[in-house]
Formats: C-alpha cells, sequence, structure tokens
C-alpha cells in the first residue's frame, strides 16, 4: 500500500505512511481491495494535506513565493514550479539564476575537477591541420600530385561522358 501510494509523484515514503496512519488504513493491504470511501479520503489529504493536521515542515512547498502560504505539490505540478522558479532566479539576475543560465553548479559545490559535463573541454576534434612553414616543399609536391590527379580525372570523366551513354 506504501509502495503504490508513493509511486505518485509528490509523495514519499513517510507521506504516504503519515497518510494510511491518520485513516487507520492497514499498510499491509493491497492497493486494490480499497473502498471507494477510503480512495476519496487519501485523495482528499493528498490535495489538501494542511487541512488534515499535517504540520508544515511535512509539505514540500513552505512559503510559496506568490501566495506566502504553505503548499504541498503533486504530480506535473512539481516540475512546472521549479522551472518557474528558476526562470525567476534568472530574470531577476540572482547569483543562482546566473549559475543556472550557464550551467554552472548553484548549490556551492566546487568546480575545479567536477561539473564538466556539457561543455567543451580539451583539444577539438576534427579538421585538417595545416603544414608548418618548414614542410612547405612537401605540400607543394603533394598539391602538385592532387592536382594532376584532379585534371586527370576531369578528363577521365569528359572521354568516358562519350561512350554512348546520355
Amino acid at each position: 500500500m506504501i509502495v503504490g501510494l508513493t509511486q505518485i509523484r509528490g509523495v514519499g515514503y513517510m507521506f504516504a505512511n503519515t497518510i494510511l496512519n491518520v485513516l487507520k488504513i492497514n499498510p499491509n493491504q493491497r492497493m486494490g481491495y480499497l473502498s471507494q470511501e477510503q480512495i476519496k479520503s487519501i485523495e482528499e489529504i493528498i490535495k489538501n494535506p494542511s487541512a488534515s493536521k499535517f504540520p508544515s515542515w511535512f509539505l514540500n512547498r513552505r512559503k510559496d513565493v506568490e501566495t506566502g502560504e504553505n503548499k504541498h505539490l503533486i504530480t506535473s505540478d512539481i516540475a512546472f514550479t521549479v522551472r518557474n522558479d528558476i526562470e525567476r532566479e534568472k530574470t531577476s539576475n540572482s547569483w543562482r539564476g546566473i549559475r543556472h543560465m550557464f550551467g554552472l553548479k548553484v548549490r556551492g559545490q566546487r568546480t575545479r575537477c567536477t561539473g564538466r559535463k556539457g561543455g567543451a573541454v580539451g583539444v577539438a576534434k576534427g579538421g585538417k591541420v595545416t603544414p608548418a612553414a618548414g614542410a612547405e616543399g612537401a605540400a607543394g609536391a603533394e598539391g602538385a600530385a592532387g592536382a594532376e590527379g584532379a585534371a586527370g580525372a576531369e578528363g577521365a570523366a569528359e572521354i568516358g561522358g562519350s561512350d554512348g551513354r546520355s
């Protein structure tokens, strides 16, 4: 029963255990054997736990920035609220918002040797390296051979084009 309630986003193990204790429901009972009244009472407590005399420290959104009240967020409200909080910090140019903008650690962790994901680190791969000034003779020889090979290929294409295929 407890594990089934914890599958709801925003309901943890302790929260589910407390709900079952308040409603005097057996935690070892199977989910499928709940009555409709029990299901309704569980839903009501999850939606508004403060009405059921839950302490404020049990809730996951205390002193909401916009309303100032204690809330308990569930399901998609959690992700939506976190996204809004981060955007608000970015627009106010707070320290945390700036750290979020640059994709750096926000909570004071050290960044000297960790947190290197995302950005380009080290030598860039790919592309040809131009030869040094001392190796011009070798590069010139390669360039001449490449030019001759290209001209030879063009000539072969012209000759091959007149073999009757149109």
